[in-house]
This record gives structure tokens, sequence and C-alpha cells, in this order.
């Protein structure tokens, strides 16, 4: 079941000038993240910034999916903006060069216990089994969340013509 979708676009010249400002941006990213960023542009011999902004377009999508899931029932979300582990949310390829979501253990957790949400059933019902969206029950699927990502970019950085893109769905899938 689709539990969430989300879709963030990232002008790449304006985030470009915010990596110069040394505003603390590394911060928000793993060095893990920051290591591919660099070894995919030297591979392309394009700029670092349309990686780095791609994968921050892929950790907003991954936020506004989660919310989404979590909005069907009402809940409150897990993070606000000022207190989002950035750097815990991964953006990272795989070894074929395909980007993927990783998630710290903590984050992982929250994620899970936020989509269980026994909170959500009816006050007078004891038995938490009954969380359901569409049909499928969400407590049987909570356990087998799936991240589905995808990120482009296009334009050139020079004429500020650039944009990076992500497209992330949260899937979860039944026991």
């Amino acid at each position: 079941m689709i539990a969430g979708i989300g879709c963030d676009v990232v002008n790449v010249a304006d985030f470009a000038q915010q990596m110069q400002d040394g505003n603390g941006w590394r911060s928000l990213f793993s060095t893990r993240e920051l290591r591919q960023c660099a070894m995919r542009a030297q591979l392309k011999n394009d700029a670092e910034a349309i990686h780095v902004a791609a994968r921050w377009a892929g950790k907003e999508a991954v936020i506004k999916a989660w919310c989404e899931a979590m909005s069907t029932l009402g809940l409150q979300y897990p993070y606000t903006l000022d207190n989002t582990p950035w750097a815990s949310i991964e953006i990272l390829d795989d070894s074929h060069g395909c980007p993927s979501v990783r998630l710290s253990e903590d984050v992982n957790q929250k994620l899970l216990e936020s989509l269980h949400a026994p909170e959500a059933t009816n006050p007078h019902e004891s038995d938490s089994a009954n969380v359901s969206v569409n049909g499928v029950n969400r407590v049987n699927c909570v356990n087998h969340p799936n991240w589905r990502v995808s990120l482009s970019h296009d334009g050139l950085v020079q004429n500020s013509s650039a944009i990076a893109l992500a497209f992330v769905v949260l899937e979860l899938r039944e026991s």
C-alpha cells in the first residue's frame, strides 16, 4: 500500500550559493552522502552542488511522504523544521548508482512507532489492529516500510537554470 508520496524541487544555483556561505550546511548531510556527491561530480565532470541539491530534495521529499502517511491518521508529525535530524536521513546510491533512502536506527524506530499509531484507533476499542487505510491493516504493515526514490536534475549551474528534483514513495507492505 502506498502510504505517502513526497516531491521536492531545489534551485541549484541558490543551493550552491548557500553551500559557499559556510553556514553549516554540511551538518545536514552524512559523510557518506557528501563523499558520494563529490565522487559523482568528478565522474560526471559537473558541479558538486547539483548532486548535493538532489540529495537535499530527496531528504525533503522523504519527510513529506512520511508526513502524508501520518496525516491519514490525523497524527502529530515526528519532527519540526527545527529538530529534523537531516544527516540521519540519508539519500545514498547503491552499487548500480540508483538512489535509496537509509534511515538511522533512531529515525527508523521513530518511523515505525509513528506509523503504528495505536492512538489513532477508536478510543472505545481496545484492539489497535483495527487501524486501516484503504482497507489495508496499518498495524500489520508498519514493520515493512519500503522507500522508493528518484532523483533528477537539469539545466546549468552557470546560468542559474539548474534544478534538482526528488520524488519519493513510502510503501507499507503487509507481513
